[in-house]
C-alpha cells in the first residue's frame, strides 16, 4: 500500500499545472483585461505564453470581444501583381501609420490562378475556386485564420467555379454563378454551412454566367451582370432567401449600378469610373440616383474597389492607393468630395476584391 500511495503522490507532483493567464487573477477576470488589447498587439500578445496565444486564437476571445463591442475592423485586398501571381494585403484603418501590410503563405496552388473570390465568415478569410490557362475551373477552397495568422485547405465548393460573385446572407458563404465546366452549373449557386463544414447546391435559370458586381441589402443578395455594348442595359437579379427564388432586380435602382456598389447603414452607394470618380447614392423613397461628389483624380487610380467601415467608405484602387471618406459627414468643395488618402506601395498591383474582416 505504501509503494502504491508513494507511486501516486510521485504522478500527481509530475501533473502540470495550468499556468493562469495572468498570475494572481482568476481566468475569468484575466479575459476581461486581456480582451481589452488592441488588435494590432495580439500578434506580441500571442508570444507571452501558450495559453495567451490559444486565447488569442480561440472562439471564446472572438466572441467576448464582439460581445463587449471591443472588435475591430481591418481590411484585406486580393491583388494581382506585374507577375500575374496573386497577392493579398492588410490595412488598420484606425492606425495613425495606416499602411498596408502584406499577408505571406498563400497557397502556392492559387498563385496563378484567375477569376477566384475571397469572402469573409467570423474571423476567417475565404479563398475560392479560380482557374488558370492549362487549368478548368477549380472546386478547392482554402481558408484564412486571421486570430492565428495560418492557411488551411477547407471543404471544396459543391461545384468548380471561376469569375464568380461570393456573398455572406444569415451566416452563410453563397458561391453564384461564374464559369464551370458544365454550361449547367452556370446557373447555378453553392451555400456553404460553416457549422457543418459542407456545401450545399442550388440552381436557378436567372441566374447568369457573367457577374460583375455583388452586395447585401435589406437582407437581400444582389448580383450584377454583365452590361450589354450594344444597348447598355445592366441586368441584375436579387434573392430572397425566404422563397430561395432569384428575380429581376427593380430597374430604376439597376440603372446607376454602373460601379462597384457598397451598402453603409442601409444605404446603397455606387462609384461610377465612367468620367473620373463620381459616388452615386441610391435614394430609396425618391426612387432615384443621387450625386454624392466626385474625388479628385489625383487620389484615386481606377479600377477601383470599395468597401465600407462603418460610416467610412474606402475607395482602394491600383497600386493600393487609397481614399477613405466618410458619407455621414460627406461634404464637398465645388463638387470634389472632402476626403483623406493613405500613401499606395510603390506598385501597380490590381486590386481584384476587398473586404472586411472583425475581430
Amino acid at each position: 500500500m505504501e509503494d502504491q500511495d508513494s507511486a501516486s503522490d510521485g504522478m500527481n507532483q509530475m501533473e502540470p499545472t495550468q499556468q493562469s493567464l495572468i498570475c494572481g487573477l482568476p481566468d475569468d477576470i484575466a479575459l476581461l483585461c486581456l480582451a481589452r488589447v488592441p488588435r494590432k498587439y495580439h500578434r506580441i500578445l500571442k508570444c507571452v505564453s501558450r495559453r495567451c496565444r490559444d486565447l488569442v486564437c480561440s472562439e471564446e476571445w472572438y466572441s467576448y470581444r464582439r460581445k463587449q463591442k471591443l472588435d475591430e475592423t481591418w481590411i484585406y485586398a486580393l491583388c494581382r501583381d506585374k507577375l500575374e501571381q496573386f497577392c493579398c494585403y492588410v490595412l488598420d484603418p484606425s492606425s495613425p501609420r495606416r499602411c498596408w501590410m502584406p499577408i505571406e503563405g498563400l497557397p502556392p496552388r492559387s498563385l496563378k490562378r484567375k477569376g477566384m473570390c475571397i469572402e469573409v465568415l467570423g474571423k476567417k478569410i475565404y479563398l475560392l475556386g479560380g482557374c488558370g490557362w492549362f487549368e478548368d475551373a477549380t472546386d478547392e477552397v482554402y481558408a484564412y485564420d486571421a486570430s492565428a495568422n495560418a492557411w488551411s485547405e477547407d471543404a471544396p465548393l459543391s461545384t468548380a467555379r471561376c469569375y464568380f460573385a461570393c456573398e455572406v446572407l444569415n451566416g452563410k458563404i453563397y458561391a453564384i454563378g461564374g464559369l464551370s465546366s458544365k454550361s449547367s452549373d452556370s446557373h447555378s449557386w453553392d451555400t456553404y454551412d460553416p457549422y457543418a463544414s459542407t456545401w450545399t447546391s442550388h440552381s436557378d435559370l436567372n441566374i447568369v454566367p457573367e457577374i460583375e458586381d455583388s452586395f447585401v441589402m435589406d437582407g437581400k443578395i444582389y448580383i450584377r451582370c454583365c452590361t450589354s455594348p450594344v444597348t447598355s442595359h445592366v441586368y441584375a437579379v436579387v434573392y430572397e432567401p425566404s422563397s430561395g427564388i432569384w428575380q429581376h432586380a427593380d430597374a430604376d435602382m439597376v440603372s446607376g449600378w454602373r460601379g462597384p456598389a457598397v451598402v453603409v447603414d442601409g444605404t446603397l452607394y455606387v462609384l461610377d469610373q465612367s468620367s473620373g470618380t463620381r459616388l452615386m447614392m441610391w435614394k430609396k423613397e425618391t426612387r432615384e440616383w443621387v450625386p454624392v461628389g466626385r474625388l479628385s483624380p489625383l487620389l484615386t487610380r481606377p479600377p477601383c474597389r470599395l468597401v465600407a467601415v462603418g460610416t467610412s467608405i474606402f475607395v482602394i484602387g491600383k497600386g493600393l492607393s487609397t481614399v477613405m471618406l466618410d458619407v455621414g459627414k460627406a461634404g464637398n468643395v465645388e463638387g470634389a468630395m472632402v476626403s483623406s488618402s493613405i500613401p499606395n506601395l510603390s506598385s501597380d498591383d490590381d486590386v481584384i476584391s476587398c473586404k472586411c474582416l472583425t475581430i
